[in-house]
């Protein structure tokens, strides 16, 4: 009896002890794979890009200047841009500016007879008011925004353009922020990723609720762009859909081809850059580097902050930043590369 009882009581330490062993063991494997919640995600790791830390430093060099806003440089592009381009007036097709009868003109050899029914679609008058915000944010969707903490910032301008209907969910907010003003489309986001809209409608206007009643900004009247038009009517989308004037796009392109662009025509982040100096006092952008490695940490990128499909060939980034960078350097506006500290304007 008294042997048995010994066997039982040293069957129950050993059983203790490899209990507590393998509590020990799980506690320290689980700390060495959890991420402490203070810290950010590590980056990924990948080659730096060909030619990219000679271009870096030179970068670094100009933008390390500190900034500050230069009034007569700001005045004197604002002026072309106003003046020639009449930014204002024609950026968005409206009523008052595009009657029924009108042909628009867009792409090569391309036009739209202005019908009464298209007529029903278009603003009564200008959907912007006809004065300056203080603050606007342009935001793209580079790969930089990731991790940066730059989401409160952004919300904190008082007019927000974002572009290409990014995503805006939870996990990417810290870093892009939520509120949206102005949002872009282009039609290839309706066909690859809506099908074209000719199925179930109803996960692309739910999908529109991230950018509350904000102006969805369509570059033609194709006909996935009717369909989103009515699909917002359909299902009473509080977001209200407007034309991109196809005039101002020509009129823009033909500007930034003598300021140094020689791409086939500006990217939407470049168009909103433009449109938001005639809009907005102070003009700050973010999301935008077009290279594939962070310009300080030099880990690699992923091209959007949300996926890696890389950009359309007729668009040069690398040009569209240098001519940005430029206006930065010349206090016109103001680029944010990298990480935004608290209280930072």
């Amino acid at each position: 009896m008294k042997g048995q009882l010994l066997k039982s009581l040293f069957f129950l330490m050993i059983m203790v002890f490899f209990l507590g062993s393998l509590l020990t063991f799980c506690n320290n494997n689980l700390e060495l794979h959890r991420s402490p919640p203070h810290k950010k995600r590590p980056p990924w790791n990948g080659k730096l890009c060909k030619g990219c830390r000679e271009v870096f430093n030179k970068v670094k060099k100009r933008y390390s200047q500190t900034w500050k806003k230069q009034e007569d440089n700001y005045q004197r592009l604002g002026s072309q841009l106003r003046n020639k381009w009449h930014g204002f007036d024609k950026a968005i097709i409206t009523q008052a500016n595009t009657p029924v009868g009108t042909n628009v003109h867009y792409g090569y050899k391309q036009k739209v007879h202005v019908t009464p029914e298209l007529f029903s679609t278009f603003p009564k008058e200008h959907p912007l008011p006809n004065k300056k915000f203080d603050t606007c944010a342009v935001v793209g969707s580079g790969g930089i925004l990731t991790n940066s903490s730059c989401g409160k910032m952004i919300d904190s301008a008082q007019f927000v353009i974002r572009c290409n209907l990014p995503p805006l969910d939870e996990g990417y907010r810290k870093d892009v922020g939520i509120k949206t003003d102005l949002v872009t489309a282009n039609p290839s986001i309706f066909s690859n990723k809506y099908g074209s809209l000719t199925g179930r409608r109803r996960p692309f206007v739910e999908n529109l609720r991230s950018y509350g009643n904000s102006l969805l900004l369509l570059p033609n009247y194709s006909t996935v762009c009717m369909r989103v038009i009515y699909s917002i009517e359909d299902f009473e989308s509080p977001i209200l859909p407007v034309f991109l004037n196809p005039e101002y796009l020509r009129n823009l392109t033909l500007f930034w081809r003598s300021q140094g662009l020689r791409a086939h025509r500006p990217s939407s982040g470049l168009f909103m850059a433009s449109l938001a100096l005639e809009h907005c006092a102070n003009v700050h952008l973010y999301g935008f580097w077009p290279f594939s490695n962070h310009p300080y940490g030099l880990y690699a990128l992923t091209n959007h902050y949300f996926d890696d499909i890389k950009p359309l060939a007729v668009h040069s980034m690398p040009t569209e930043f240098d001519i940005l960078l430029r206006l930065h350097s010349q206090g016109v506006l103001r680029l944010h590369l990298g990480d935004c500290r608290p209280g930072e304007k």
